[in-house]
């Protein structure tokens, strides 16, 4: 049953047609006001809205304008009593999908919704029928995958069915269960490889540790200006929303490439920004590497460990800047502050609202109740990028022809199985990767490394090992236990090994003409 809800301030005396539409098999919701109908929208989804363009306090382009915020994808048809040029041309850049004239009539309104509602219906049952076709062939691919680069294709084509199938609901069972029987296949293959790449990194895929030498410097050194953006927390899902706005104005290639373990900010990032592995940076820059489990200091040496790189490289006359964007008032200042950085070679700048946002979901409800869903998550995102001072710069950045590079340090998974864990007080808070010793765990749930130095890790405590949690699993102690899983479970973790978290975007954008 397709769900309209029709916002009028004359409700009452549209009756007649609400009463129409249910006869006609749709369930039909109606408020009075465009802040009632935002607050409609914000707790339920609908299929088509009708919203009346005359309305006292918020009218019809206000409210569409937040509705849009909300729900991007949600045809939007505006009902006006006239047909005065300039409140049409507003409501069509603002992207609404139809318009009606009042008197609406039962034939335009019926007519209308079809065409609207039976378009999409058409997509859905294609995209459907596209991915249950599809479907035998992905399994297959899953089970055939030997590399790097095959995990990554199989997690990119199964990413896009997500986005593309995200209003089928009749399909989220079997995409959730195939990405479940993917998962568990590549933290095999992650289980089996890891520890050699860390000894051959011939056969490695690009990671973390390679990104400033093998992608940023070439850039530098043929002469261009680099803007090097880093959105912590940053699945491949969020770029691909990110990706389609950024798309008409930008020549945009996009590679997937494996984030180092633990997939978490001190390690993969400091990673990144070094050129170094962490008992690398640990060994040679002890004043930059942190046992604090306090995550403000995990990472305040970002813009130290950029000049390091720099400077091991002998490549210290190319000029750089670091900046850290953690607020709005943050981003605000540096667009204000952007001339004083556009002369630099290298311009590296996180941004960590995405992060925030994950974090947010697990200690506010109502960011959670927000983010319920991936498309929830990947709403959020898009929503704030539309409205933040990365669009911005990132605007300000394309008319100045800077290359950017877009990535992130690792992305999150939705913790949903916990499994029980027993450790003492010097054991790190992360639910999805624990190190320390005289830890007590099923070691066949978990990807475990006994000796750190294998892995590139720092040793801690002699008797030190770190354990991942694998797939959607995330670690839980017999003490309050039910209280942490109540409180845990269906949140964004990261740290452990899955495609969301390791298989990451990296992403060149060329400025267009």
């Amino acid at each position: 049953m397709a769900k309209i809800l029709w916002i009028d301030d004359e409700i009452d005396l549209l009756r007649p047609q609400c009463i129409i539409l249910e006869n006609e098999g749709y369930e039909v919701t109606t408020a009075q006001s465009g802040i009632d109908g935002i607050d409609i929208v914000r707790e339920n989804s609908f299929d088509a809205i009708l919203l009346d363009e005359n309305m006292p306090g918020m009218n019809g382009l206000e409210t569409l304008e937040k509705i849009k915020e909300i729900s991007p994808d949600t045809p939007v048809v505006m009902v006006t009593k006239s047909e005065e040029e300039n409140i049409m041309e507003q409501a069509i850049g603002r992207k609404i999908a139809n318009y009606l004239v009042k008197p609406v009539s039962k034939m335009q309104l019926k007519a209308c919704l079809k065409q609207i509602i039976g378009k999409q219906s058409l997509v859905s049952e294609t995209s459907q029928s596209k991915y249950q076709q599809e479907f035998g062939s992905l399994s297959f691919e899953i089970g055939q995958c030997n590399t790097f680069s095959d995990w990554a294709n199989v997690y990119q084509k199964l990413v896009r069915w997500e986005i593309e199938l995200e209003k089928v609901r009749t399909m989220d069972d079997i995409l959730l269960l195939q990405k479940k029987e993917a998962n568990e296949g590549f933290a095999k293959f992650i289980s089996k490889n890891y520890l050699k790449w860390m000894t051959d990194r011939q056969d490695a895929p690009l990671m973390s540790n390679r990104i400033l030498h093998d992608r940023i410097l070439p850039i530098i050194e043929s002469g261009k200006k680099v803007a090097m953006i880093v959105i912590d927390n940053c699945r491949l899902d969020q770029w691909e929303t990110l990706r389609s706005l950024l798309s008409p104005d930008f020549n945009i290639s996009t590679e997937l490439y494996c984030a180092i373990l633990p997939t978490a900010t001190q390690y993969a990032r400091n990673a990144i920004f070094s050129g170094l592995m962490p008992s690398e940076i640990e060994k040679y820059y002890p004043e930059y590497w942190t046992h604090s489990e306090d995550e403000a200091s995990q990472n305040q040496y970002e813009r130290e460990l950029v000049n390091t790189f720099f400077e091991r490289y002998k490549k210290t006359q190319y000029k750089r800047a670091y900046y850290k964007v953690n607020t709005s008032e943050s981003g605000e200042n540096l667009i204000k502050k952007w001339p004083n950085y556009r002369q630099n070679d290298l311009n590296a700048l996180v941004f960590n609202f995405v992060d925030m946002l994950s974090h947010a979901r697990t200690d506010v409800n109502v960011v959670s109740q927000l983010s319920e869903t991936d498309a929830a998550y990947r709403s959020i995102t898009r929503s704030w990028f539309e409205h933040s001072a990365l669009s911005k710069l990132i605007r300000i950045l394309h008319d100045e022809k800077i290359t950017i590079v877009i990535t992130t340090d690792h992305g999150t998974i939705k913790a949903t199985n916990p499994q029980r864990i027993i450790g003492d007080r010097e054991i790190n808070t992360n639910l999805r990767f624990k190190t320390g010793k005289n830890m007590t765990y099923d070691e066949k749930k978990v990807f475990e490394i006994r000796n750190p130095s294998d892995a590139l890790l720092p040793q801690g405590k002699l008797t030190s090992c770190y354990i991942f949690a694998k797939g959607q699993d995330f670690f839980v102690y017999p003490n309050n236990y039910s209280d942490y899983v109540r409180r845990f479970t269906d949140t964004f973790q990261h740290g452990g090994i899955s495609m969301e978290e390791m298989i990451i975007p990296l992403a060149i954008l060329q400025p267009k003409a």
